[in-house]
């Protein structure tokens, strides 16, 4: 046995399929020669094969089951199941040499939420994230969410963590795909978002359900995903097909105000903005022209600017005048209440009990 071959690892339940053909000559007084003989096949081919330097091909198999009588489909077996524990021992041991990568990935956080299995194990460990990320190596990892065709890349002078945002991203792409989705639709999506808005006054607590079917029956897939510590992300918007949409949230400030200005502001994107832009929206980032837009969307889009304005030369507002302007527009007190602190026109301190807690939503709105 050569040094090389010593020193390969071999799984102990997976033994090369050349030493059963061995054992088989030796149990029938068969000679290597002879083999090569009656098979037909160089006596070099068959030395090889019996030491594991050669595979038994799909031809070979058959011609060892007309001479030995062992099915082809058992020799094809032994030897795909052989290439492939060869295959996975070297993929473990080059795993081994990567694991230093994980420090890139908030792996603990993910594993808290259920996203990845808890192993202890760094090799295991690693293996989980390269499938969760649907890639096989930590330099594709890099080229697809860090590299110059990345959908997104943040700035390195920003609080967010790269691995964790990827990581929130990746779980949104993963739940998005488990919803039907129908083909995007311009003007249906406008009667839901119609829908959605008076759902707001009474926020029922099926409303994640709700709010996900009406989306999806105009192409637009809606996902909760909680944010993993690093992320500072409050929502997102890309298109997932050239048909389909998604826009995921994940409930970084849990108030309804900031729950459904949030949502509007990515169907703002949706509806305004092209298929091939991402949208991810990080506190302390400057918004840009399309960001604005967003914004002004979501403002008019839940309470009507000359509503609004009417409202405003009524003097600074009382709680009680907020819930008569909220129920007069047919939205949430909340939304009201958050409006007029973002303008200044109320203190942030006055009027919070007015506002709702949302984070409950993200236990069942992916369901």
């Amino acid at each position: 046995m050569s040094e090389r071959t010593r020193n390969q690892y071999i799984p102990d339940h997976v033994s090369a399929p050349g030493e059963t053909l061995q054992e088989i000559l030796e149990t029938r007084g068969m000679s290597q020669a002879e083999l090569a003989d009656r098979t037909g096949r160089p006596k070099k081919t068959i030395n090889e094969i019996i030491k594991g330097k050669a595979a038994i091909t799909p031809e070979t198999a058959l011609q060892l089951e007309l001479v030995l009588g062992a099915p082809a489909s058992f020799w094809n077996s032994r030897e795909s199941q052989y290439r492939e524990a060869l295959a996975g021992a070297k993929g473990k041991q080059l795993l081994e040499t990567q694991t230093d990568w994980l420090e890139n990935i908030p792996y603990r956080a993910m594993a808290k939420l259920g996203w990845v299995p808890d192993w202890r194990e760094k090799v295991k460990q690693l293996q989980e994230v390269l499938m969760f990320f649907g890639v096989a190596s930590p330099d594709r990892w890099d080229d697809v969410w860090k590299g110059p065709a990345a959908a997104f890349r943040l700035s390195p002078t920003l609080a967010s963590d790269p691995g964790a945002v990827a990581a929130w991203l990746r779980k949104g792409e993963v739940e998005a795909q488990k919803i039907q989705c129908a083909e995007y639709n311009q003007a249906r999506f406008k009667v839901a978002l119609s829908r959605i808005r008076a759902l707001t006054w009474s926020l029922p607590r099926e409303v994640p359900s709700i709010v996900r079917r009406e989306c999806a029956a105009a192409g637009v897939r809606l996902v909760f995903v909680p944010e993993l510590p690093g992320t500072r992300a409050w929502g997102a918007t890309r298109w997932s097909t050239q048909t389909s949409a998604t826009i995921q949230l994940s409930l970084r400030y849990k108030t309804d105000d900031h729950l459904w200005f949030t949502f509007f502001h990515e169907a703002g994107h949706v509806l305004l903005h092209g298929k091939r832009d991402v949208f991810l929206e990080i506190d302390e980032v400057e918004p840009d022209e399309k960001e604005r837009e967003a914004d002004s969307f979501a403002l008019d889009w839940l309470i009507p600017a000359k509503e609004y304005r009417a409202f405003k030369r009524l003097g600074t507002p009382s709680c009680a005048g907020v819930s008569r302007f909220a129920h007069q527009v047919g939205i949430a007190a909340g939304i009201v209440v958050g409006r007029l602190q973002h303008d200044g026109l109320l203190p942030r301190t006055d009027c919070n009990n007015l506002k709702k807690r949302v984070d409950w939503m993200l236990a069942g709105g992916n369901e």
